[in-house]
């Protein structure tokens, strides 16, 4: 006859036996964020919003029944601390099957390190365009649009504005721009359509985080571009945006990053932003996605925004764009390598490198025209490369382009192959693809 004590022990040991097969059957997903510091705005926004969407997925029943675990950890934006945040919850939960840093500069600290942790990262919209090159960066994945293709529309939109290209023949234009990778990103793109179009490019670098730019105004006011392209980040936009009014610069005239386009960018600027105008690659406005969100998720008590006013807001919707891809990128693995599963990040690579958002996914997930369509291969980690102009009307930001903005992508193929070759010769990489 087994003791009171014995049965204590296998009641226990069968307990943790089912808590662990619980705790096997999340899908846990690495989230190095920043919430304090020069740019919190942008990572609050972006991470409530991830985080929001996986609430609902959850509420909803996971992905076939799989539900999504993450964990974040407090990177202030720096890339010392994202290195850190990185190697620390890679291991966490069974191993991190996904990672987003938010940060160009703790994306490429951690680059080299994905391939052999077989951990998949996602750069929405930021970090090294040269990434769309699965053959060369098979665990990377500049989802919807890059940094090249983002500078190759807004080329595409000032000359438009002009009256096609031919018109920026002997145009000024300005590139303002945070001091650091992030910023200078752009370059090879900008410089490369100066020479083509014959513009000339003027570079002017700010020091992070961009508080103080008395003397860059100077620059351009006595340079009396045409316009200027605001590269900013966190508090060196709204920081721009007053700055351009003091000088007499018309905001009209201003074309900003997606991370100079938030709500946090233009409230802080108050009057002064009226009329400027931003990149995007999310459609302002509400959708039934949005709508779930607050009735099941902040109705709830689950929400992750304190303020909810920032609800459907830009940073919040393009978190809500990041939580959607990597969720479907799961959902296509799962249909590939068994439904119900959790997936390994191996195997979550093959799904972000298989994704396949059309119009129609789109309107299932009440989030039609919310973002670009988007289709990757090994080819193509990007997907799309689809942006818009949004316009600041005092309140509100209003899309002024109505159809996706593309620049020239031939250009930017060219840059890709050519810079992903280089670095290839340089780490001693064969490109292929993987299976």
């Amino acid at each position: 006859m087994k003791s009171p004590a014995f049965k204590n022990l296998l009641l226990c040991a069968t307990l943790i036996g089912a808590f662990n097969q619980v705790q096997a059957a999340d899908q846990f997903i690495a989230l190095p964020s920043y919430r304090v510091g020069p740019y919190a705005s942008g990572g609050s926004g972006f991470y409530g919003g991830a985080i929001d969407y996986f609430n609902l997925v959850n509420a909803n029943g996971g992905v076939n029944g799989v539900k999504i675990l993450w964990e974040e950890c407090e990177t202030e934006y720096n890339p010392s601390r994202g290195i850190e945040c990185y190697e620390r919850l890679k291991t966490k939960n069974g191993g991190a099957s996904m990672v987003e840093p938010l940060s160009t500069g703790i994306a490429y600290g951690v680059l080299d390190r994905l391939v052999q942790d077989k951990i998949p990262m996602t750069t929405l919209g930021y970090g090294r365009s040269d990434a769309a090159n699965g053959k060369v960066f098979p665990y990377v994945f500049p989802l919807i649009t890059s940094y090249w293709n983002q500078a190759a529309a807004m080329i595409k939109y000032l000359a438009d504005k002009e009256g096609g290209y031919a018109k920026l023949k002997g145009k000024k234009i300005v590139h303002l721009y945070h001091d650091s990778a992030f910023g200078k990103e752009p370059l090879p793109v900008l410089e490369a359509q100066a020479k083509q179009y014959g513009f000339e490019l003027i570079k002017i670098a700010v020091a992070p985080p961009g508080s103080e730019q008395q003397s860059q105004w100077l620059q351009i006011r006595q340079a009396k571009p045409d316009h200027v392209i605001l590269w900013g980040w966190g508090v060196m936009n709204s920081v721009a945006i007053k700055t351009a009014q003091r000088n007499g610069f018309p905001r009209e005239k201003m074309l900003g990053v997606w991370w100079a386009g938030s709500e946090e960018d233009m409230i802080p600027s108050g009057d002064a932003a009226k009329g400027y105008t931003s990149m995007t690659f999310n459609t302002p406005g509400n959708y039934p996605l949005i709508d779930d969100i607050r009735k099941k998720v902040y109705a709830a008590g689950k929400g992750n925004l304190a303020d909810q006013s920032r609800i459907g807001s830009v940073y919040h919707m393009r978190g809500l764009t990041a939580g959607i891809l990597w969720v479907e990128a799961i959902r296509v693995a799962q249909d590939k390598f068994g439904k119900g599963k959790t997936m390994s990040g191996e195997q979550i690579r093959w799904g972000l490198e298989n994704l396949n958002v059309d119009e129609a996914r789109q309107k299932a997930l009440g989030a039609f025209g919310m973002f670009p369509t988007i289709k990757t291969s090994c080819d193509d980690h990007e997907g799309s490369g689809a942006v818009k102009v949004q316009q600041w009307d005092g309140k509100k930001w209003i899309a002024i382009t109505p159809t996706w903005v593309v620049g020239d992508k031939a250009l930017t193929r060219k840059l890709v192959e050519e810079s992903s070759a280089a670095y290839a010769a340089e780490k001693r990489i064969t490109p292929s693809c993987m299976k």
